[in-house]
């Protein structure tokens, strides 16, 4: 039998909603984030999350929304911001009960996107 995804792994479709939900009051609360989305349709970038974090995962859900670089080109994302990010989403699986392992499977699948969405001289890692 083929090994399961992560996305099965934490419960498929409803695991991923309920993380994606937590993990944007989280994100929400977090005075070092939350400017990054005044003015933001925080609804509809839920839905383009869970499409993401479903697709990343190994679920059936397709991600078409824009490149990684380019959603977040106008913003002044440090790699500082990054790694909040990345901990707030460890926060919020381990709160929903996702085991330590697919954790950091999650995470280390997550980990290649900064130097697409870092985009500040400050926070690239070459400085």
């Amino acid at each position: 039998m083929p090994e399961s995804s992560i996305y099965d792994r934490i419960g498929g479709a409803a695991s991923v909603e309920a993380a994606v939900d937590l993990f944007y009051r989280r994100i929400l609360a977090d005075p070092e984030l939350a400017p990054f989305f005044a003015n933001v349709n925080v609804e509809r970038l839920k839905r383009h999350q869970f499409a993401f974090l479903s697709h990343a995962l190994g679920g059936p859900v397709r991600y078409t929304g824009a490149q990684m670089s380019q959603a977040h080109a106008h913003l002044a994302i440090e790699q500082r911001h990054f790694d909040a990010v990345a901990s707030h989403l460890a926060q919020t699986l381990r709160a929903l009960g996702v085991d330590d392992q697919s954790v950091q499977e999650i995470l280390a699948a997550i980990a290649p996107l900064a130097v697409q969405i870092v985009n500040t001289r400050r926070g690239l890692a070459s400085d």
